[in-house]
């Protein structure tokens, strides 16, 4: 005698008839979805003693990404003229800020939250100026909760930063983040001396006034940018200030100002007070001293 099935429940032995239009939803749904990191082997220039320590705080590294921009500088803009030599620093300016925008879409790309220990190569030729970075893309472990708390604005998805893995560490056990790279420059041309200057300083030690009045007003200018990079950043300062600064070869008449570091701020409470430990490391491989010398006399 046969027990009859009951509404809904597929007979014994029978093939459920498939959903084709919920396994459709489903695969476009997959497809439309963020790729989940594979747990791949990992591409980085961090040492191994900077990739521990970003474990220790819940990050790891994700991969190498790079940022690069060459734009062109105008024809006849090194001519001998008066104060800035405006369309080389607005080169500059807009090279640096293409290749950061670059370096950010990488890390999203390969789904960091942000980029450390960056590498600034900046060159600048008479007709062009070639900008590169390189870092590591960085992410938590596990992903925060939606919000920082303590923090008092909108941080961005992506943070670049020239900090080494180390200092982050430090910079995130104060309750500090990184927000981006704050950079600025100055091109600005060298005022021309009468002959009686040039024949008087020619023959005499005295201070070329021309030159360091060139490089005070570059410098103004270059640190001006910076730090209005940094307020657009939301930063509230920026560390690790790197400076480049005099003539250039082919244009000597000229003088450069360059300043870049990483934009911060607070995204804890208060500051944080740590007391890093110091190390002194006894594989000194230096030789401070000449064997002969240990021979008597």
């Amino acid at each position: 005698m046969s027990v009859p099935t009951p509404p809904g429940v597929p007979a014994p032995g029978s093939v459920p008839a498939a959903d084709v239009r919920a396994e459709l939803r489903a695969g476009m749904a997959s497809l439309a979805a963020p790729e989940a990191p594979s747990g791949a082997a990992v591409t980085s220039d961090l040492s191994i003693d900077e990739t521990l320590l970003l474990h220790s705080i819940g990050w790891v590294p994700v991969d190498l990404v790079n940022g690069v921009s060459v734009y062109a500088v105008p024809g006849g803009v090194w001519v001998w003229s008066q104060g800035e030599i405006a369309p080389a620093t607005e080169a500059h300016q807009r090279a640096v800020g293409a290749a950061v925008a670059r370096l950010r879409r990488e890390c999203e790309h390969v789904g960091g939250a942000g980029v450390v220990g960056v590498e600034v190569t900046i060159e600048v030729h008479p007709h062009h100026v070639d900008v590169e970075l390189v870092g590591t893309a960085v992410r938590p472990a596990v992903a925060p909760p939606a919000g920082r708390r303590g923090h008092r604005g909108p941080l961005p998805e992506v943070f670049v930063s020239d900090l080494s893995a180390r200092d982050f560490v430090l910079l995130h056990g104060a309750g500090w983040a990184p927000l981006g790279l704050a950079y600025g420059t100055s091109f600005v041309n060298v005022p021309r001396r009468s002959a009686s200057t040039a024949l008087q300083q020619r023959t005499q030690n005295v201070e070329l006034a021309n030159f360091t009045n060139a490089l005070y007003s570059a410098r103004e200018s270059g640190m001006e940018r910076m730090q209005e990079t940094a307020l657009h950043l939301g930063a509230t300062g920026v560390v690790a200030v790197h400076v480049a600064e005099g003539p250039l070869s082919f244009a000597r008449h000229a003088v450069q100002f360059s300043a870049w570091g990483t934009a911060v701020t607070l995204v804890a409470d208060a500051h944080q007070r740590i007391a890093p430990e110091v190390v002194l490391s006894l594989d000194d491989r230096d030789i401070a001293f000449a064997a002969q010398s240990l021979r008597g006399r």
